[in-house]
């Protein structure tokens, strides 16, 4: 098998894997982070209709209105501390067990997509409560943003985490997990099975093992825009999960509050009949998002909130009320998002990896023997 005799002739100790990954990995969602906050203002816009539609233009406004800094690259800092150890565990476990299921015969794309899965589950206990405080961030923009109300008002990354645990719980951390390991497993496993299997026709057409700066970048885009592409609908999904607000009913804490409550309550049912009327009566009428404002408990108008229990629902709800085009709102920015951010990674890991090769000739030796 090739493909497992090309993966024997070099396998460098997994330690570099980790840090070169790690690396890398960090680089890449860094360098992209100003496109994967347009993805998430796109699919997270509580407003009817949108004030996001296309790339190019959401991505000029919020530039204009909000700068970069607090715009563009709102929320880059969770973003940091969770790439960073992420990938670290991402990749350790990634090498080390493809390496012992292609040792044990296991055919190589069965190998590749086990060990894309079995390395994103292992990461996902660091990325997941980063990843909720970066969408929010970045949903939010800058503190008082005047250019867009997303319901969120956070001072910094310290006050949203301490904000989240006190009024939410530590639990809404991991707000969406279920949902963003459909979302990050398929991709993760799909992104390094495309990966290899790019890697290994260039090298074949090439007959060498070093591909140069071009086919290393494009190998890298190919196979991660290619994974964007196709887990878009469930990335759609992560995002309003991370982002919305589930109406709950308003305690009742003492008697001066008894009329408030009850006319909160009766708002909220006959918001919700009005909100069914409208989806049956009125089929034109599509809701481009499915995110309430979490500034209040009672849905806006046409949003309807997803069911945490069930990603397959979730699904449903967005295509009866948006259609297929709900599935793959900002699928563009994520295209580009995850083919450059995986060119660049791939790129970046190959490359530290032959850096480290070069200061500890020694172990790779080791590891081939």
């Amino acid at each position: 098998m090739t493909a497992g005799n090309d993966e024997t002739e070099g396998r460098p100790p997994i330690f570099h894997s980790m840090i070169a990954g790690g690396l890398g990995g960090t680089t890449g969602d860094m360098l992209m982070h100003s496109l994967d906050t347009v993805k998430t203002r796109q699919q997270g816009d509580p407003h009817f209709p949108p004030k996001y539609s296309t790339f190019g233009s959401s991505y000029y406004t919020i530039w204009r209105q909000e700068g970069i800094r607090r715009g563009l690259y709102g929320g880059w800092l969770p973003a940091m501390m969770g790439s960073f150890p992420g990938t670290v565990l991402f990749f350790g476990t990634y090498e080390w067990s493809k390496r012992h299921m292609l040792d044990y015969g296991v055919q190589a794309h069965i190998s590749y997509l086990t060990a894309g899965f079995l390395g994103d589950f292992a990461a996902s206990i660091v990325y997941v409560p980063s990843e909720v405080l970066k969408t929010r961030l970045q949903l939010q923009g800058r503190f008082n943003n005047p250019h867009f109300k997303s319901g969120y008002n956070y001072r910094s990354t310290f006050d949203a985490a301490r904000t989240i645990v006190r009024k939410e719980g530590i639990t809404e951390l991991f707000s969406g997990y279920k949902a963003t390991l459909y979302r990050d497993l398929p991709f993760s496993a799909l992104q390094f099975m495309f990966y290899e299997q790019f890697q290994s026709w260039a090298r074949e057409w090439k007959d060498s093992r070093d591909l140069g700066v071009r086919l290393e970048l494009l190998t890298g885009a190919a196979g991660g825009g290619l994974a964007g592409v196709l887990t878009c609908p469930l990335d759609v999904v992560k995002t309003r999960l991370q982002t919305q607000i589930d109406p709950v009913p308003v305690p009742v804490l003492s008697k001066p509050k008894d009329r408030a409550t009850t006319n909160t309550q009766s708002g909220i049912k006959e918001s919700t009949a009005k909100q069914t009327m409208s989806t049956t009566t009125s089929s034109s009428q599509i809701r481009p998002i499915s995110t309430s404002s979490p500034s209040t408990s009672l849905p806006r108008p046409g949003a309807i909130p997803l069911d945490e229990d069930s990603i397959i629902k979730g699904l449903r709800v967005i295509y009866k009320t948006e259609g297929i085009g709900g599935w793959f709102r900002g699928v563009g920015p994520r295209f580009v998002w995850t083919s450059v951010q995986s060119g660049c990674m791939l790129f970046l890991y190959q490359t530290i990896l032959r850096q480290l090769e070069t200061w500890v000739p020694g172990e790779r030796k080791e590891m081939a023997n």
